[in-house]
């Protein structure tokens, strides 16, 4: 089969094929293996890929092979294709990216272009972020109304697919979290890039990094992650074997290429970053989260963040090492990034939301406010009995992890009301 012909049936076919764009790595692999000099050369690139993924030493003569195979491709799309965040075929496009690309993978600091496409490009979500604050500011709800993070976990309690996919990854990471033995943070991570991946970022921005004015806050936004199995190991590793771990899995990989990109600092610059871009390195950012190269807050009471990791018996690898450790301890980038996140100026609208979220908890003087709790407690006391069998198996069910008081579940089931035109 020709590549034209070709072409014209993955034009011809509905669904997934009609929505990725030409520079999709999943396509450009189809159209590449239809032509026989684009398969002998790709194929050729697989060996090489795969001789590097077993840690082989090649020769003098593979290396030229492998560095010519790649320049063979020249124009082809495989060369300039990219892969997006959110595909279902992720691994397997990030895999043919590394497999075109597999010689930059030379060394330790040579992941500079990013296998995403550019996030300016991609199709952003429209969520229901604003109204489903807007209610959560007429509950009345247990908690501190100055604690941001607290409000963000309400608002996300509220959206089916936001309470659905951080109660799954709370589930998994605290099952023994704190335990080698029992921790399973394989699934805890991939439970993690389901959450940031799935859910909109109106919902994890806020979640992630929610402005904290005291160490109560800021342990539930250190929290978030649930470190003790996504994070922490019960000795610090060195960060080399941190990276030789992420550089072995073409997710972690593909992300940190992604933050080396888009994160890169720079002294001379006034936000101190080269692409002067922080909503991509905040996406960046959190495409690190759920990797062997997790990051995570240092501490409560500081927004600064690291790898868990140390740079202690590295020999004459020190400096490599501590470039690593740098590259989220010291990334100016990074920080101004995260601090811009934090302090955003609120429009109206939320200003509005956050006034009436600080009513609603410590007064409820209206009727709506009084008619919503008498509801509210209504479904909950109908529900009574499930609900309190259920609550000790809940993953959310610690003052850090949970939303708020209310039994949310409840509350998700009388939303349809609340909603309906009166």
């Amino acid at each position: 089969m020709g590549p034209a012909l070709l072409l014209g049936l993955l034009l011809s076919r509905a669904g997934d094929l009609m929505a990725l764009p030409s520079s999709d790595c999943v396509v450009a692999e189809q159209l590449c293996l239809s032509d026989s000099t684009c398969n002998a050369t790709y194929r050729t690139l697989e060996n090489c890929a795969l001789a590097k993924t077993r840690l082989l030493s090649l020769d003098h003569d593979s290396r030229v092979r492998c560095l010519n195979a790649e320049l063979d491709l020249g124009n082809s799309s495989l060369l300039h294709c990219k892969c997006h965040r959110r595909m279902k075929k992720q691994e397997h496009c990030l895999r043919i990216f590394w497999t075109v690309h597999s010689s930059m993978t030379d060394g330790y600091f040579n992941l500079e272009t990013s296998p995403y496409e550019n996030p300016a490009n991609e199709e952003h979500w429209k969520t229901d972020y604003n109204k489903l604050a807007a209610l959560v500011s007429g509950l009345p709800l247990a908690g501190d109304a100055t604690n941001s993070c607290l409000k963000a976990t309400h608002v996300c309690n509220l959206s089916k697919k936001c309470f659905r996919l951080r109660t799954d990854y709370a589930s998994i990471c605290t099952k023994g979290a704190g335990s080698e033995d029992v921790c399973d943070r394989r699934k805890c991570h991939r439970g993690l890039r389901n959450f940031f991946e799935k859910v909109p970022e109106d919902f994890t921005k806020r979640i992630l990094f929610c402005p904290c004015q005291d160490e109560f806050c800021g342990e539930r936004r250190r929290k978030t992650i649930v470190p003790d199995c996504s994070f922490q190991y019960n000795t610090k590793p060195n960060c080399l074997w941190l990276l030789d771990s992420c550089l072995e899995d073409h997710i972690c990989k593909s992300r940190l290429a992604d933050f080396q990109q888009n994160c890169q600092p720079v002294d001379m610059s006034p936000d101190g970053c080269s692409l002067h871009n922080h909503a991509a390195c905040l996406q960046a950012y959190m495409g690190m989260i759920g990797t062997p190269m997790t990051p995570n807050y240092v501490s409560n009471s500081s927004v600064e963040v690291s790898l868990w990791c140390t740079c202690e018996n590295s020999g004459n690898q020190k400096e490599k090492c501590d470039q690593i450790l740098s590259m989220f301890e010291s990334n100016k980038c990074l920080e101004n990034t995260i601090w811009s996140q934090m302090h955003l100026k609120q429009t109206a609208l939320e200003r509005q939301e956050d006034l009436l979220y600080s009513s609603s908890l410590s007064f409820q003087g209206d009727s709506a406010s009084t008619s919503l709790s008498s509801a509210t407690s209504q479904v909950a006391e109908g529900k009574k009995e499930r609900d309190s069998s259920e609550q000790s198996s809940m993953p959310m069910a610690s003052s850090v992890y949970s939303g708020a008081t209310t039994s949310w579940p409840s509350l998700a089931l009388f939303l349809p009301l609340l909603l309906s035109p009166h």
